[in-house]
């Protein structure tokens, strides 16, 4: 199964994405864009453009390929891509069909002031691997965003992170969209 994690900087899908891998299991592998490409390019040849970005992905879709030939019932979770354009699900439905796998998308959004604060702790804290993470660039995308035609679960990130979490279990093992707030009973997601 392909998960893919789609929403604008700041709504979570990196933290959703690495509780989701630990409970989908040991075979489960988790594929971050801005990772890769920090890895490929380094702090001094990083861009920030589109041709890169697209790069990077398709090289995280030959690593899920190479994956699903290895471990054809395992599943791929992908981040790091708003999927805020058409092109880019299209992408990835491409993979899905070339490897035989189920795709899930996941949306992730927040209040915008939610996504505000975290793009500015993970700036002051240094933690986010794409130094170009601000709320400029939130606002940017999402003034130009299309939405996804696909199925989708629209997920609230300012609720638990295990809420979020129990939440999109239960959507990839029924695999349908529908639009989810969970409770809140514990602590949002930093």
């Amino acid at each position: 199964m392909i998960v893919q994690l789609a929403g604008l900087p700041g709504t979570g899908k990196s933290t959703l994405a690495a509780d989701l891998t630990r409970a989908l299991g040991p075979t489960t592998l988790l594929l971050d864009k801005d990772r890769i490409r920090d890895a490929l390019f380094g702090p001094h040849l990083v861009t920030y453009t589109r041709d890169q970005d697209d790069f990077c992905v398709r090289v995280m879709h030959q690593a899920a390929a190479r994956h699903f030939r290895e471990h054809p019932r395992a599943a791929a979770v992908l981040d790091g891509r708003t999927c805020s354009r058409r092109y880019q699900i299209e992408e990835v439905q491409r993979l899905a069909e070339e490897t035989e796998q189920p795709l899930r998308i996941i949306e992730c959004v927040c209040p915008d002031e939610v996504a505000a604060r975290r793009l500015q702790q993970d700036l002051l804290a240094g933690t986010h691997p794409a130094a170009n993470r601000d709320h400029a660039l939130h606002r940017e995308l999402k003034a130009r965003a299309e939405p996804i035609a696909l199925p989708v679960l629209r997920l609230d990130t300012s609720a638990p992170l295990p809420d979020c979490t129990r939440a999109a279990l239960t959507y990839l093992s029924a695999g349908h969209a529908h639009a989810v707030r969970p409770a809140l009973k514990e602590a949002p997601i930093p």
